[in-house]
């Protein structure tokens, strides 16, 4: 089975607390509502303490054009995902040379050639190495990047895959934009970046404790629902799109998906251990422990990741990856990865230590 060797992240310079992130709110959309208080009660209720941005503070208060922003994205996504990954290489005691497929996954920026292939060339990778780009999988994709690697790593047991998520949603934000999906977005997303480097069977390593190991991967897009979440391309950049529906729709689809999903390994929800969800949101991850009858301590980490770094859409689920590595896990122990994002989709991941 494919393994997890490594995982590490990275996160930009500048810190914003929630009370601040509060007050600049306050100050940008109190024109359009004139209940601004009870709207702010988000930030409240958020559960976040600080967030990190590639840019100040000071810079959303004025507009900025596409052109600019998406500038800056490519700047950022390279120096942060390069941090990731030799984070995550060092940790594994890896050489950039030894990796094989590189897959970047990103949605907050647009470039061509694409970010993998300035990584290429920050990192020093081989010129051969395979690449596999994915773009606009939103939230739900550093799970889907992670199920990708597994399988190719599946493919071609020799080899190794370095994933990559990158994400800078403060960069897609519109000063004018005063909807409340806006404000929603300015209270919960931020910027960050991690790697995980996922090994096929035949890669030799030392005796080590128990390695994550894949068993499989589900994906679940459920159909008339393209207008949960997502972007619309407008003339200052990408718009977001976030519906107040996916507390519900975890609560009422997420327990049949996941016994679905578990069903066909002989496994069922008490038999997990440990949960890594992607923290959507302190409503998200509520409806999570509602939906599957789990106890609070399940989405502990989930919760101190959304409490120190927001969601950062891509790699969030990625950070919570990272914590849980850090644990000790028993041989036999069975973890379950899970994010949700644009489609609407989920992406489900069961894993053991072997």
């Amino acid at each position: 089975m494919p393994r997890i060797e490594a995982t590490a992240t990275a996160v930009p310079e500048h810190v914003i607390t929630q009370d601040d992130s509060m007050a600049v709110a306050r100050a940008f959309f109190q024109q359009a509502f004139p209940d601004i208080d009870r709207l702010l009660a988000v930030f409240a209720n958020s559960q976040i303490r600080k967030r990190h941005f590639c840019m100040p503070l000071d810079w959303f208060t004025t507009e900025h054009g596409f052109a600019e922003k998406n500038r800056l994205y490519v700047e950022h996504a390279v120096s942060l995902g390069a941090e990731s990954a030799r984070r995550c290489l060092n940790k594994a005691n890896t050489a950039a040379s030894g990796i094989d497929c590189l897959i970047f996954v990103s949605s907050t920026g647009i470039a061509t050639p694409s970010i993998d292939a300035h990584l290429i060339n920050r990192l020093g990778l081989r010129p051969d190495i395979a690449r596999v780009p994915l773009w606009g999988l939103g939230c739900v994709g550093g799970a889907m990047g992670l199920t990708r690697a597994f399988e190719y790593a599946r493919a071609y047991p020799r080899s190794r895959v370095l994933v990559v998520a990158v994400e800078l949603c403060g960069l897609t934000f519109i000063r004018q934009d005063l909807s409340k999906s806006n404000l929603v977005a300015t209270c919960l997303f931020a910027d960050g970046a991690a790697a995980v480097l996922v090994e096929g069977d035949e890669v030799k390593r030392p005796s080590a404790p128990p390695r994550l190991c894949f068993m499989g991967a589900r994906t679940t897009t459920w159909p008339d629902t393209l207008d949960i979440m997502g972007w619309e391309l407008t003339e200052p950049g990408l718009k977001v799109i976030f519906s107040r529906d996916i507390p519900s729709l975890v609560r009422q689809s997420m327990r049949a998906n996941v016994e679905g999903f578990l069903g066909p390994f002989g496994v069922s929800v008490p038999d997990v251990q440990r949960f890594i969800f992607h923290p959507g949101g302190a409503k998200v991850l509520a409806a999570y422990r509602q939906a599957l009858g789990i106890p609070a301590e399940a989405t502990r980490l989930a919760e101190d990741v959304l409490r120190d770094f927001g969601n950062m859409s891509s790699p969030t689920v990625l950070f919570v990856l990272e914590k849980c590595m850090e644990e000790d896990w028993q041989p036999g122990e069975k973890g379950l990865l899970a994010a949700l994002g644009p489609g609407f989709s989920s992406e489900l991941i069961l894993l053991e230590a072997r």
